[in-house]
């Protein structure tokens, strides 16, 4: 038997700062006067919290889910795909149905350690990427390099 261990030890964003980052987040819409969606995953991409402010658009639900499904996937913000997305050896991943080459989804890191995904969508250019990053400064967590 191989000396490697049978489990590992992971982390996850708990319900209670995934529901800080949504509040957080349409805290910064309002202030922006932009309408949006905030979606919160775990680190296996599945759906712990998620707001969508009134009169935001209808697409903003699915949009915002899909950025942090694709922040929580490859621990990358969404805006970091277009230029991967270059690369002929990788340029197959545009066709994955949920993976978004847009701004507005960041992983959620905690001491440098991935706990979770955000998505933000329904602001206008580059808002999302905007109300992202204030609402995880106004929660605490890492702020993307």
């Amino acid at each position: 038997m191989s000396a490697e261990p049978l489990s590992i030890e992971s982390h996850s964003i708990s319900l209670a700062a995934a529901r800080a980052l949504v509040e957080a987040a349409c805290a910064a819409a309002a202030e922006l006067e932009a309408h949006v969606t905030a979606a919160v995953t775990d680190t296996a991409g599945h759906l712990r919290a998620f707001g969508r402010m009134d009169h935001a658009a209808l697409l903003s639900a699915e949009v915002a889910q899909d950025k942090a499904w694709t922040a929580a996937a490859f621990g990358l913000p969404t805006h970091a795909w277009p230029d991967i997305l270059q690369n002929p050896a990788l340029a197959q991943l545009a066709h994955r149905p949920r993976l978004l080459a847009v701004p507005g989804g960041y992983p959620v890191l905690l001491r440098g350690q991935m706990i979770g995904g955000l998505g933000i969508s329904g602001g206008r250019g580059a808002q999302d990427g905007q109300i992202a990053v204030a609402a995880l400064s106004a929660v605490g967590f890492d702020l993307p390099a």
